[in-house]
């Protein structure tokens, strides 16, 4: 998941506190719940549900999906069509830990030319993008090569490098040096730490009717990424009553968009360190 759960750890009420996300791969929910969170973690897909549970339960090796299969074939043709994006230089950089020399040697040495066409090439509606369902496609920024370079250069002027899990996992494919790999139960690995949780409980169904029908004040704070990317103005609308419905005075709800900010900004954005959100709006009630 590309979805820095330190937002989240950062404005929640303290832990003890009961909690819903969207379930996604799991990573979140384990985050929260390792915290000493009392997390439900929601999914309207069975098969992403299945997989989450699999994760949380029985610490499975992840899955490349789609979603990564489509980075990783962005890797390799920047590899061989520029040099400074080959593996080998890539670590250099990603050992940085000033956020001010990795800004300098984003626009000097990565952000050059060559990039800017290849990601012209497939990241816009002619594309690579064209593969993508209409759905999602939709949702996507005018100009996404453009607004994700922008992404990118604002997260590696912020956030060292070297202890940036998902800086290693967006542009090598690979995890942290030295960590554990996902599918270890070694102490400190991603999969220990998703059997090593406390149980979070999993539910099959969409998040705004599961909060429309809970009790009032079930939640002490809520998290869901994606849910406003698609639906237009009247689900927003549904989206906030539920959420002030279910969620208890003095609780946050942390809403992530794919989408460009509009004139309330990027909220939180940029402290995400996973780079690739426009906004990330953290709502007290």
């Amino acid at each position: 998941m590309y979805e820095d759960p330190a937002v989240e750890l950062a404005a929640f009420p303290p832990p003890g506190a009961r909690v819903l996300c969207i379930a996604s791969a799991g990573d979140t929910a384990a985050a929260l719940a390792n915290a000493g969170y009392q997390v439900t973690a929601i999914d309207l897909n069975p098969a992403q549900l299945a997989y989450a549970r699999r994760r949380l339960t029985s610490a499975a090796p992840p899955v490349t999906g789609s979603a990564e299969r489509l980075l990783a074939a962005g890797r390799t043709a920047a590899a061989t069509a520029l040099p400074a994006w080959r593996p080998a230089a890539l670590e250099r950089f990603l050992r940085l830990d000033d956020p001010a020399a990795q800004a300098h040697h984003w626009h000097r040495h990565l952000d050059g030319t060559g990039l800017r066409l290849l990601l012209g090439g497939t990241l816009r509606p002619a594309g690579t993008l064209a593969a993508l369902r209409p759905a999602f496609r939709g949702v996507l920024p005018a100009r996404f090569d453009a607004v994700l370079r922008e992404r990118l250069a604002r997260g590696f002027a912020r956030h060292p490098n070297a202890a940036n899990p998902w800086a290693w996992r967006l542009l090598l494919g690979r995890e942290l040096p030295g960590a554990a790999p996902l599918s270890s139960t070694a102490p400190g690995s991603r999969a220990a730490l998703l059997s090593s949780v406390a149980p979070v409980r999993l539910l099959a169904g969409d998040a705004v009717e599961h909060l429309e029908r809970s009790p009032a004040g079930s939640y002490h704070a809520v998290t869901l990424s994606n849910i406003l990317d698609g639906p237009g103005p009247a689900f927003a609308h549904r989206l906030r009553s539920a959420v002030r419905h279910a969620v208890r005075p003095g609780g946050v709800a942390v809403l992530r968009s794919i989408r460009e900010p509009g004139p309330a900004g990027p909220g939180a954005a940029a402290a995400d360190r996973s780079l690739l959100w426009g906004v990330v709006t953290v709502v007290r009630l």
